[in-house]
């Protein structure tokens, strides 16, 4: 599946890169927020990774940029940052995150949520393949 990630520390988008490659997926790296941005327009991937403090454009605005266009299918919304406070949780997941995990990054959950990810943008998309055929 194709991935973009979106992160300002070279070190950690390396070894988030080099994890979801391994799992298989195509990883697109951007290195901050308005990157991310110009690039999920026009790409539409359907995972996103995103740190939160970025420059440019936080990960916060970026998702709520996501959530307010009109992708051609869902688009799964992962928050990967270090922000731990439950009203950081709480205003990720009201601009539009689906997932907010906790740096440093915990690998089996990070896998676990794709997977997660995965069935929803499949139900999705079987959904949208009924309506369309009705």
């Amino acid at each position: 599946m194709k991935i973009m990630i979106a992160e300002d520390d070279p070190v950690s988008a390396a070894a988030l890169h080099g994890l979801l490659a391994r799992l298989g997926h195509d990883v697109a790296v951007t290195v901050d927020g308005d990157a991310a941005w110009h690039f999920w327009s026009h790409e539409q991937t359907p995972i996103v990774v995103l740190d939160w403090m970025m420059p440019g454009i936080d990960g916060i605005e970026v998702c709520k940029r996501i959530r307010a266009s009109k992708p051609t299918g869902y688009t799964c919304i992962i928050m990967l940052t270090a922000k731990r406070e439950r009203e950081d949780r709480v205003k990720a997941l009201k601009a539009g995150v689906d997932v907010f995990i906790t740096k440093p990054l915990n690998k089996e959950e990070l896998i676990a949520r794709l997977q997660v990810a995965e069935r929803i943008i499949a139900m999705e998309s079987a959904e949208s393949d009924v309506d369309l055929a009705a």
